[in-house]
């Protein structure tokens, strides 16, 4: 396994883990904004370990806010969101994964492997008011593993290299464990099953999707029932 990170501490943490659990870990520091980066990571993989089987390129941050805050009182806009937070978004969430995937397809295609490209994208890929920089990265997520199951078909790839996209909703990472308590319970008020989607969980998915071959070219949700329920 190969994993990277542009913030070192959190890389050395997570390899000690995953070894302790008997995992064969490499890890990478890299800035996934960066054709060198995602280069170096690339080459890296088919160095260490031959091949590359599943391409995870999950690197995403948050920057909410309003596009547009108008005041209440006088109705006259007195906030917006800076070209910056939009910006930086779309650099790590996009940007960011198209590069990954670029490199590591180049060297599946050109080292004769066989595997599973594996997006996030969310169920704020269906809109969330706050979040026009994240929901518009991950409705991208959403329909990238379309153009490139399309592509690949066209190229006679498509069933060596699958592409898919797994969106979760609410996931109980530690930021969101760590949320006001008030507001997470708000956030539990909408999922129809009442309770975070644990993060093993998802990754449980992952493997699901890599294991059965039939899966290319779809977006699988996995939200506990969010914006399902009677309440939708």
């Amino acid at each position: 396994m190969v994993i990277a990170d542009i913030a070192q501490e959190l890389l050395d943490k997570a390899e000690a883990e995953l070894r302790e659990l008997g995992g064969e870990v490499l890890s990478v520091a890299a800035n996934v904004t960066t054709e060198e980066d995602n280069s170096k990571l690339a080459d890296a993989a088919i160095e260490k370990f031959g091949q590359i089987n599943l391409v995870a390129p999950f690197a995403g941050i948050i920057r909410d806010g309003m596009m547009v805050s108008p005041d209440r009182e006088t109705g006259k806009v007195t906030r917006k969101m800076s070209l910056s937070d939009f910006q930086l978004v779309i650099d790590i969430n996009l940007t960011g994964v198209f590069l990954t995937v670029r490199e590591c397809a180049e060297r599946m295609i050109n080292h004769n492997c066989k595997g599973l490209i594996c997006l996030i994208s969310s169920t704020g890929s269906l809109g969330t008011a706050g979040q026009i920089n994240y929901s518009s990265t991950k409705a991208a997520m959403s329909v990238m593993p379309k153009v490139i199951t399309a592509e690949f078909f066209r190229r006679g790839l498509a069933d060596k290299i699958r592409c898919v996209a797994v969106a979760p909703g609410y996931v109980g990472t530690a930021m969101v464990k760590g949320m006001n308590q008030k507001a997470l319970d708000k956030i539990l008020s909408q999922v129809p099953i009442g309770r975070l989607i644990e993060p093993g969980e998802v990754a449980q998915l992952v493997g699901d999707i890599y294991k059965n071959e039939a899966l290319a070219g779809e977006v699988f949700f996995i939200h506990g029932g969010l914006r399902l329920g009677s309440k939708g």
